[in-house]
This record gives C-alpha cells, structure tokens and sequence, in this order.
C-alpha cells in the first residue's frame, strides 16, 4: 500500500541564484523573462532572499553571503552552474532578456542536437540556456 502522506509531493530541483544586488535582479528577472515574484525577504542590511516563478518554473536569488560560502560569479570571476530556460518561443525570450540588459554568449539557433538553442548572460553573471526541443 503506497503512503499516502507522500502521494501527491513532486520531486523538484530548485536553484538558488548567488548574486550582487538582489532588487536590482529581482527586476531584471521580471522584465527578462516575464518572472512573478512569489516571495521577498529583506533583512535590515538591505540583503534579498526571493522566489520567483518563470512560467511556473521556480528559482530563488539571494544576496551573496561569503561568511556561508555563497559567492556570486562577480566575485568568483565565472559560474559553475548555467540554468537551462526551456520555452516555447527562445528566440523571442533571448531577445526580451537582451533589450533588458542580458548579454548574447551564443544566438539561439538551430543545434545538431535536435535543439533550438543560445545563451546569455545575464547582468548579474547567471548564463542561461534559452531553448526548446525541435
């Protein structure tokens, strides 16, 4: 018999975006990609720990804390990680987070791999792969 406490839980992997200037992000992250602001945290610092939803896909951002490890690509000089933005239309994603501030590593284009793909990167050093299946 299955338990039924557990019956209905999604299993899901949600990212925590490390960065400078959460606000600033949180703004972009709207404009770029039409993100809803599902929660926002302020501590008396001015620092930012927020949930946004981009299609029903949900990520946090939070302010950099060095003293728990946490570190922005701004100040580690590069990423470890790059989000994948699966959409209906990348062309027109790409180009809304690039007239938002996002800068192009690759254009979204046909790829060998049965993938319409590009890459950018946005202002705060998250690059993210806008793309879809053909």
């Amino acid at each position: 018999m299955e338990d039924q406490s557990i019956a209905n839980y999604q299993t899901a992997i949600i990212p925590t975006l490390s960065l400078r200037n959460g606000a600033a992000a949180i703004e972009f992250y709207k404009q770029a990609f039409n993100a809803v602001e599902l929660m926002r945290i302020t501590d008396p610092g001015g620092s930012v720990v927020a949930e946004m939803s981009i299609e029903g896909a949900r990520f946090f951002l939070a302010d950099e804390s060095p003293e728990h490890g946490n570190f922005s690509p701004e100040s580690v000089g590069g990423v470890t990680v790059r989000i994948a933005l699966f959409v209906a239309n990348p062309d027109a994603v790409a180009e809304r987070a690039v007239a938002a501030g996002a800068t192009v590593v690759y254009p979204v284009a046909d790829q060998d791999y049965g993938y319409r793909l590009g890459q950018i990167s946005d202002p705060f050093g998250h690059q993210w792969e806008i793309g879809r299946k053909i």
